[in-house]
């Protein structure tokens, strides 16, 4: 067995760093494509960048949430191994969360990661998820991903002091949605509708009075839902999700990540445990970090990093000179 080499305490803190450049790169990359109308090439611009970075770092990462599962990822897949040896981590990535938005130059597309000690962060495969997700301030479990959905409005509303109608939901606009738009607009609430970038939706309601949105609900992708609960760990809220595994092919892929009741709902905390490090680079310009900016002389990158060891969240403005570093090949 290999040495455990993990830091009291918790993950190594210039991984705060590490992290930061490895989304920054993978930002940058994608966003030479923005507005080109090409998802894959831009996906794939970030998938290159931030697998490179990654290899360049001081430890012994597993990918646990990826790109997919290995037959349909050459790179980035669920269970490759990356970095170049030392602290055993797990790894969950979205190199380009919101191709669509990065294709078209729309808002909210981000580069993001999260780390963890080596075990700690869900191993889902590739499948839908339902989420529920509120910002901090609420008491814990006061709201259940089974309740009904004019309960779950009634009660944060309730619990922020203020009628239904002040209320706003953020939901992935997608035909699946259809009844569930209905019943929240039939309690009075507001629905913000985004048509991709579910990470930042859910994180997005840790700060309603810049984000405007009190409550995510909906189905999304697992990958995201756990990079999502990742980053409620280090800032705070409240998320549940639930892996939808409808069909045999599905359970069987989930028994093999160890999966074995296909009907459990998760807390964030039982996504993303132990110590987590959360990093995001804007791409486009979003509520969450500004997008990169391409100056004659320099490369503008913005970065939300957190631990939640501490608790601690920093948002980074950086200016790179060195060029070569953000090359395409």
């Amino acid at each position: 067995m290999a040495e455990d080499k993990t830091p009291q305490g918790g993950l190594d803190r210039v991984l705060t760093v590490e992290i930061m450049r490895v989304t920054e790169r993978a930002a940058v990359a994608a966003a030479r494509l923005r507005g080109r109308g090409d998802e894959k090439a831009a996906d794939q611009a970030a998938v290159d960048a931030m697998r490179r970075e990654l290899n360049r770092l001081a430890i012994e990462g597993i990918v646990v949430i990826g790109e997919g599962e290995r037959d349909e990822a050459p790179m980035l897949y669920i269970g490759e191994a990356v970095g170049a040896g030392g602290q055993r981590v797990d790894i969950a990535l979205d190199p380009l969360e919101g191709t669509t938005l990065c294709a078209k130059d729309m808002p909210n597309s981000i580069a993001t990661l999260a780390m963890a000690q080596g075990g700690a962060l869900l191993n889902a495969p590739d499948v839908y998820m339902q989420k529920l997700a509120v910002g901090p301030g609420y008491p814990e479990g006061f709201i259940e991903l089974d309740m009904p959905t004019k309960e779950i409005v009634a009660r944060v509303a309730k619990e922020k002091g203020v009628p239904q109608n002040e209320i706003t939901a953020c939901v992935l606009d997608r035909p699946r949605h259809t009844d569930l738009i209905a019943e929240l607009r039939e309690t009075g609430v507001a629905v913000r509708l985004i048509s991709d970038g579910d990470v930042a939706g859910v994180i997005n309601t840790t700060n309603p009075l810049e984000s405007g949105i009190d409550l995510y609900i909906g189905v999304g992708a697992a990958p995201e839902g756990v990079l999502a609960a990742a980053a409620l760990r280090c800032v705070g809220g409240q998320m549940q999700g639930r892996l939808i595994l409808d069909t045999e092919e599905r359970r069987s892929r989930a028994e093999r990540m160890a999966i074995s009741d296909p009907n459990k709902i998760y807390t964030h905390e039982e996504m993303a445990q132990g110590d987590v490090y959360f990093s995001a680079t804007g791409v486009t310009d979003g509520n969450l970090v500004k997008g990169v900016r391409f100056h004659p002389e320099y490369i503008e990158t913005e970065t939300i990093v957190m631990r939640s060891l501490h608790g601690t969240v920093r948002t980074i403005k950086a200016r790179h000179t060195n060029f070569a570093k953000f090359a395409m090949v």
